[in-house]
Parts: structure tokens; sequence; C-alpha cells
């Protein structure tokens, strides 16, 4: 696994880009709409190089080749009394390697990598009853409650999302 800075993210698009129309073509609900044109999820993975160079993103990818299985991010807000929190975002594995622990790998260097930043709020949303749901909570993430009809999933069918958060110990801020 590894961190990507903005030059790095720039050279593994095409693979994240791939990751990306996978995870939505297999039903997985991250914020796009079947069927995902690959250069428009390239140009979605290119434009978040510039969010990683400014420190407003954090990804991390497990490389495979050519291919990438697995990402997450960490989105930090700008706001003055936001900055001891951060949001989760796009954890995704590719379908071929679910079922291996690597979503829990990934969840856990987010969770890590943030509190060595001094982040001790970490909050994300997934669609309600997904198999992600079953991963935040065996984790230790806390529901906080379910917005109805709040993001459509791949096939256009609106779904509720369920909020959580986290907490992590207090460290140093370093970001």
């Amino acid at each position: 696994m590894i961190r990507l800075d903005a030059t790095r993210l720039r050279g593994h698009a095409g693979a994240l880009a791939d990751l990306l129309t996978r995870t939505v073509h297999a039903g997985a609900s991250v914020g796009f709409l079947a069927p995902l044109d690959r250069a428009e999820a390239l140009a979605w993975w290119r434009e978040r190089a510039a969010e990683v160079a400014a420190g407003r993103l954090a990804v991390w990818a497990v490389p495979d080749g050519d291919r990438v299985l697995g990402t997450v991010s960490l989105a930090f807000p700008a706001k003055a009394n936001s900055r001891h929190r951060a949001e989760l975002v796009k954890l995704m594995v590719h379908p071929d390697a679910r079922g291996c622990g690597l979503g829990r790998r990934l969840l856990a260097t987010a969770e890590d990598a943030a509190a060595a930043a001094g982040i001790t709020l970490l909050h994300l949303d997934t669609e309600t009853d997904s198999p992600a749901e079953r991963l935040y909570r065996s984790a230790g993430w806390t529901p906080v409650g379910a917005i109805p009809d709040y993001a459509a999933r791949p096939d256009g069918v609106l779904r509720p999302t369920t909020l959580y958060y986290k907490r992590l110990p207090a460290t140093a801020p370093t970001r």
C-alpha cells in the first residue's frame, strides 16, 4: 500500500479509473451512476491531484501490477474550526479482491494516518445495509443515523445513507 502524492496519483490515474469503473459496475454506491465511462472516471481521478498537492486530500492505493486493487482517501476541511476532523471517502476494493481483508487494511491505514496527523474525529457516509456498513461497524465506527433517499445507487435507485463517526486518540498535530 502506498500513499500517493500528486505526481504518483497522476501516474496511477488510469488504474484508479479502472478500479472506479469496476466498483461502480459491481453496484457500489460511490457517487457515480452506471454505466460509468472510463474517460469520466479518469478525469475525476486526475482532478483529485490538485487537492492532493494542496494537502486537502490524502490518497492511498494498493497497486498490483498494472491495476489497483483498492484505494481510500481522507478529505481535510480548510476551515479553522474543522481542522481536528477529516472525512473518510472513496474506500473501494476491486471486485476480484473482496473478502480478503483489504478493505479492513485500507480503513486501518487511513485511521492510523489520520491519528498521526492529529485528527481526532473521522466521519463518513455509506449506503444503508451495504457490505461497507458491516466493515465500519466491526471496526468500531458509530452510526449516527440514516437519511432516506440520500443518494442514487449506480442503477439510479435512491437509497438511504447512514452517517458514521469514529473518535481517534489525541496526538500532537503534524498536519
